[in-house]
């Protein structure tokens, strides 16, 4: 396994980053990464496990998902179920512990890259409950009475898009690093990447475009990274040139392909209005 992260191919990774990362690596602590949804986060734990050659575990969080289940889950309904059919292997208890991700991390046989994807998704509480299991490295199986210890301490990354506070606990045991929304010239990199072949006149054009719709005031939802990709992708199988996405014309206010920036009728009214008014002044 390689212990340095240094971005990759398919990802642009700021000086900034990079150092977290191998912060985080260094200090063996979690590292929780906040931004706002669209910049990058969840790749991220998917690029840095591809260049350190290290396996990823995927824990994605949901409003109704309990600590408990990153670890192990027992299945008490298949062993009555076994038991009432006279199967033999209700005996062994084990047979009914489904393991979580943080168990297939800790006890893989070499350092795993661990992703708990959008912690805030969870209850309140979520966050607190799995310190022990963070700082230590290892937990209790009640039923069998083992105790599971990490065999390598996993590169634990960590995911918030912020919709709620963490617990202070939570956040002095990980490193902390927030993504910046890209400015124009990391962007220009970043969809390099993935258009290389774009015409310069073309991405400056979406470039302008797509920077003058998130300064719009009072947007409810600024467009991402990832929606500027897939309103680049509908103008590239279009064919649609550098000097249609952006027109003097009132009829034209609103740019080509617009329900890919845009997501909702109140942010394409306001973009409308106020681009409209601003025309009106020059």
């Amino acid at each position: 396994m390689t212990s340095k992260f240094a971005g990759t191919d398919t990802y642009i990774s700021t000086e900034d980053l990079t150092l977290a990362v191998n912060a985080a690596i260094t200090l063996g602590r979690p590292l929780l990464i906040k931004g706002e949804p669209g910049t990058g986060k969840t790749q991220l734990a998917e690029e840095v496990a591809r260049a350190i050659e290290a396996p990823l575990y995927r824990w994605h969080i949901k409003s109704t998902t309990k600590a408990q289940q990153g670890l192990y889950e027992y299945d008490a309904v298949s062993r009555l179920r076994d038991s009432q059919l006279g199967d033999d292997k209700v005996h062994d208890i084990s047979n009914y512990i489904v393991k979580g991700k943080m168990w297939e991390a800790f006890t893989h046989d070499e350092t795993a890259v661990l992703l708990i994807d959008e912690i805030d998704k969870a209850d309140i509480e979520f966050p607190n409950d799995l310190l022990l299991e963070l700082d230590k490295m290892e937990f209790h199986v009640y039923e069998t009475k083992e105790t599971v210890v990490a065999k390598h301490r996993p590169l634990v990354i960590i995911t918030s898009n912020n919709e709620k506070e963490l617990p202070d606990a939570f956040l002095r045991r990980c490193f902390f690093h927030y993504i910046r929304f890209p400015e124009t010239e990391t962007m220009t990199q970043i969809v390099g990447v993935h258009y290389p072949d774009l015409k310069k006149n073309l991405l400056d054009a979406a470039l302008k475009v797509f920077f003058e719709i998130r300064d719009v005031p009072g947007l409810k939802k600024k467009p991402s990274t990832s929606e500027l990709l897939d309103w680049i992708k509908l103008l590239l199988a279009e064919d649609i040139p550098a000097d249609e996405l952006q027109s003097s014309e009132p009829n034209s206010i609103i740019p080509k392909l617009h329900g890919a920036l845009l997501k909702n009728e109140q942010d394409v009214h306001l973009f409308e209005r106020l681009v409209f008014l601003n025309r009106r002044k020059q």
